[in-house]
């Protein structure tokens, strides 16, 4: 079987093999959706195939919707060169559940797939008709978070972007440039109504686009190069809306033994690439079963009734509750800690960490025990059963191939979000006693003992990637295991760092705690694990 064959010869031999497959009629929903765009979505990887793809596929499955997908790519074009276009916008979703099944199916809801790239005349045309189309609703976004940046560290504009200001909407090179350019296009076309919608996985996503896209506007407007009226309409939510999302799946790098289950099943064109830009792609993408899309319900061109794909629609409010629900409790510090003590303890898959009884302990105690007494419940979702689903479903899914390793990345950037809003909680709380926190500060501790870069047997590892690892790392520089030091002055400077915990841990009363725990992890080879047991 080939997936690049399949337009030809249908769906029959995959249907055979055991996937699902399209029940609906590709042709006509492809014909329609090229006629009458509703949805176009930049950001054509593993999350959006995965995820958006998939809940659109079973809306045309049940006949909720007759059209599909627009995708664009603005970042690396390989991807719809490679992935995309030979398959004619086919894709393979391989769902791996923690029950050990594995679900199959084919993706056929992306009608076409084009470059974001002013440069490629057909394809930066084709993206300009769509934006002038009536009946577009929604233009999605899963970018990343620095997809949205437009400084470099300076505080000056990036060199691409100033381009941009300079030139106008009519000569865009950066990512975002082009994207206001094509905003620029529907305004011009008639100031007609859309949704901007960031699905990426940061905090306050639709404010962080909406900066992004007004920056551009305002300063073409200081140089003339667009009217005031533009600049009013991005402004007026009733016209340009740009909504709040919470999104929570996870989409790892295709992995090996996918590929090869998949050519077991005789599918021989299924391999991996790595692109140019050090993108991991494949035509299948391997993804847990749990999602979760919250969104903020203002389309002021309507929407269709996505909720029936799974969506939570609700107000600004609620999805921030869910963000901070998922961030500085329920998800995020779970991740967080068993990224650091699985560093240290070798382990190098997080599932594997669940196997470990004292870890499981650790993360169920951070979770329940001192992180859901400050939860605010969003409603929407009970943050009880949240957390019960991620550690019971997601975090021991065996099939998930992802590791302490990469999760340690920019740890530095994560404890003030993921831990300090916990604390601060508790120091403003009546009933709640910050001393009374023990799993939090061994995670500090860890985290401390984690970049002297020696493992709990003494041997030594790489730290993860860290923009901050060139002021914190030389603390440690010259401990070893088994060295008596004075922790409290040798830390001092870090633990009064507010901008790493989140507030000053003298100020809270925990710096004490965190010395101690650093203290008994330092004594020996076993000495991580053995404190861990200790307070655990």
């Amino acid at each position: 079987m080939l997936l690049s064959d399949i337009s030809t010869k249908g769906y029959d031999s995959f249907e055979n093999a055991g996937y699902r497959v399209p029940k609906y009629n590709r042709k006509k929903m492809v014909t329609k959706t090229m006629e009458s765009p509703f949805w176009i979505h930049f950001g054509a990887g593993n999350i959006f195939r995965a995820f958006q793809a998939n809940v659109i596929e079973q809306l045309l499955n049940k006949g909720v919707l007759d059209r599909g997908l627009i995708v664009a790519e603005g970042y690396d074009y390989e991807i719809i060169d490679k992935i995309y276009h030979p398959y004619d916008n086919h894709s393979i979703l391989v769902t791996l559940k923690t029950d050990g099944t594995v679900e199959k199916s084919v993706i056929g809801s992306v009608a076409e797939s084009l470059v974001l790239d002013s440069e490629n005349l057909s394809a930066f045309s084709r993206l300009q008709e769509v934006f002038r189309s009536d009946s577009l609703q929604i233009a999605s976004f899963t970018i990343t978070e620095k997809g949205y940046q437009l400084c470099q560290p300076n505080g000056s504009y990036r060199k691409d972007v100033m381009a941009d200001i300079i030139s106008g909407p009519d000569h865009t090179i950066s990512y975002m440039g082009k994207v206001v350019s094509l905003l620029h296009t529907r305004y011009l076309a008639g100031k007609k109504p859309i949704a901007l919608v960031s699905m990426d996985n940061c905090s306050h996503n639709g404010s962080k686009l909406f900066d992004a896209v007004f920056t551009y506007a305002s300063e073409w407007l200081k140089r003339g190069l667009v009217d005031s009226g533009f600049v009013t309409y991005i402004k007026n939510p009733d016209s340009v809306s740009f909504p709040w999302t919470m999104i929570d799946k996870i989409t790892p790098r295709p992995d090996s033994s996918i590929e090869a289950m998949l050519q077991t099943d005789g599918i021989t064109d299924s391999h991996a690439i790595i692109t140019g830009k050090n993108t991991y792609i494949a035509p299948y993408v391997n993804a847990e079963e749990c999602e979760y899309l919250v969104i903020e319900d203002h389309f002021p061109n309507k929407r269709p009734p996505l909720e029936q794909g799974g969506f939570l629609f609700t107000d600004r409010e609620t999805v921030d509750k869910v963000e901070k629900m998922k961030v500085c409790t329920c998800l995020n510090p779970l991740h967080t800690a068993l990224a650091i003590f699985g560093c240290l303890l070798d382990y190098h898959l997080i599932s594997e960490e669940l196997n470990n009884e004292t870890l499981r302990k650790l993360i169920e105690g951070i979770g329940y025990r001192e992180g859901l007494p400050v939860v605010v419940n969003p409603g929407i979702i009970s943050p009880k059963d949240f957390l019960d689903t991620v550690l019971n479903v997601r975090l021991p899914n065996p099939f998930m191939p992802d590791t302490p390793q990469r999760i340690a990345t920019d740890t530095s950037q994560k404890l003030a979000i993921r831990f300090g809003e916990t604390i601060k909680a508790y120091e403003a709380s009546k009933e709640l006693h910050t001393y009374d926190l023990t799993l939090i500060p061994l995670v500090f501790a860890g985290w401390l003992r984690y970049l002297m870069g020696i493992d709990d047997n003494g041997n030594p590892f790489t730290l993860s990637p860290d923009p901050m690892l060139s002021l914190v790392q030389p603390y440690f520089s010259d401990i070893h295991l088994g060295d008596i030091i004075d922790v409290e002055t040798l830390l001092a400077p870090l633990l009064s760092n507010a901008t790493i915990w989140g507030v000053n841990l003298y100020h809270v009363g925990l710096a004490d705690t965190v010395c101690t725990f650093f203290s008994e992890m330092i004594k020996s080879p076993g000495a991580v694990l053995n404190t861990l047991k200790k307070y655990i």
